[in-house]
């Protein structure tokens, strides 16, 4: 029995155990009235928990703004540059970035604030901790009824620094990744064996993501000037609330943006859940088992249009809108992942110092200045829905290098020259001289 089947059983006892709680039946139907009317039998309406009570909610609702922000700016660039299939997790791109941005300074701080909506200034930083704090309390779910953990709904979140050994890294900046993003420094020996702490590294990630990102660094992508490398890595696996049938499962005609057509698995149900109907689009809700996660679709009338106009708050407006209803929904099966270097994109997006020698990341060094600068971003994400539920997983790693020295090319003295002899402590100038014919100059 493999993960999905091991998930769909465990899903089925939890989703039955949730239903014996709220008084419904066998599925969403039995949750009628006579008459026809939904009963609180559905889909729950009551208000989640507010949850751990150190988080400032505020703080948070800010900070999820701002990254729904990030998310649909990205998304819309890739859709023009790219085109085609897009997935990706904006959460691991901004956390990681996060991390970096803590080491920060000057107009680099500020390019990578404007462009990944960090609108918190330094209080980002414990706005991510109340995140991961959220999240972990949705790491597991409970049978409501055994109160046993059930394995019907993953999630888990993890960070770590990689970090070339000897290098003077600021503790205040160790300690504050420490702190809110829970990742500690592990050693590495870039200098003497980039490609396997490459592996190692790709490793840890394929650990933490069930071996769904096996290969987040490509080979080459780190080299002897890898100071350090930031990686997140997020990993969901769910059942859905109301699972499709699989014997309701036929195949349909999908047509593309382009216009063309392809027969695709179409999944159907006749469900309550939450929906709603705004200009230009429709979409509904389909909750995971335990409900604090769900997966809401948007089935736009102008696809391109909408999608170009869609900005943060149209999107939380859509989220306001969903209310409790019925109705049929028919949606394709599909699995794909997307492997993406955001370096040229984040520069076009508004954060092109922090990619050069210009790039100013002195809080990550102990003593005077710092040579260090973002040399690419790498980030992969895979993602499966069926009948019975989704799997996603995405990591990020921001690689960091110290600045190379700029090249000026060949620089030929074949033609008159000054030079002098200087004493570089005082630059006290002890011979200057000329040369404009070398051919005399011969011995």
């Amino acid at each position: 029995m493999d993960r999905r089947d091991l998930l769909a059983l465990s899903g089925a006892l939890a989703a039955a155990a949730l239903a014996g709680c709220t008084g419904g039946g066998d599925g969403p139907s039995d949750t009628d009235d006579p008459d026809g009317t939904p009963t609180d039998g559905g889909a729950s309406t009551e208000t989640p928990p507010s949850g751990d009570p150190a988080v400032d909610d505020e703080r948070l609702a800010a900070l999820a703004s701002g990254n729904a922000e990030f998310a649909l700016d990205l998304a819309q660039y890739l859709a023009t540059e790219q085109g085609g299939n897009q997935f990706f997790s904006p959460y691991s791109i901004s956390v990681a970035l996060a991390m970096t941005y803590a080491g920060a300074r000057g107009e680099t701080a500020t390019q990578m604030a404007e462009t990944l909506h960090y609108t918190l200034g330094e209080e980002v930083h414990p706005a991510f901790a109340d995140l991961r704090t959220a999240l972990q309390a949705r790491e597991t779910t409970e049978d409501p009824v055994e109160g046993d953990e059930v394995d019907a709904f993953q999630l888990s979140v993890a960070n770590a620094l990689w970090g070339q050994e000897g290098y003077p890294f600021a503790e205040d900046y160790l300690s504050l990744v420490e702190k809110h993003y829970g990742a500690g420094l592990r050693e590495a020996d870039f200098a003497g064996d980039a490609e396997g702490e490459r592996e190692r590294i790709n490793d840890w990630v394929a650990e933490q993501t069930e071996d769904r990102i096996e290969d987040l660094l490509p080979p080459g992508s780190l080299s002897p000037a890898t100071v350090l490398v930031l990686t997140n890595a997020i990993y969901f696996m769910a059942s859905w609330q109301f699972e499709f049938d699989p014997a309701d499962t036929e195949d349909g005609t999908f047509t593309a943006l382009d216009g063309t057509e392809s027969t695709v698995p179409m999944m159907h149900q006749n469900l309550r859940t939450n929906y709603a109907s705004v200009p230009g689009a429709e979409a509904v809700e389909l909750p995971y088992v335990g409900e604090d996660v769900s997966m809401v679709l948007i089935l736009p009338e102008d696809f391109e249009d909408f999608e170009r106009s869609l900005d943060a708050d149209r999107l939380f407006g859509i989220f306001e809108q969903l209310h409790d209803a019925r109705g049929d929904l028919a949606m394709p099966k599909f699995e794909y992942e997307t492997e993406l270097r955001l370096s040229s994109v984040l520069s076009d997006l508004g954060m092109p110092v922090a990619f050069g020698s210009e790039a100013d990341f002195s809080g990550m060094v102990e003593g005077e200045g710092s040579d260090l600068q973002i040399d690419d971003v790498y980030h992969e994400a895979f993602v499966s829905v069926d009948e019975q539920g989704t799997e996603a997983a995405a990591s990020t790693a921001v690689v960091m290098l110290e600045s190379a020295p700029p090249e000026w090319g060949e620089l030929r003295f074949d033609r008159p020259f000054l030079f002098c002899v200087r004493d570089r402590p005082t630059d006290a100038v002890l011979f200057l001289g000329r040369v404009v014919d070398a051919g005399q100059a011969q011995g």
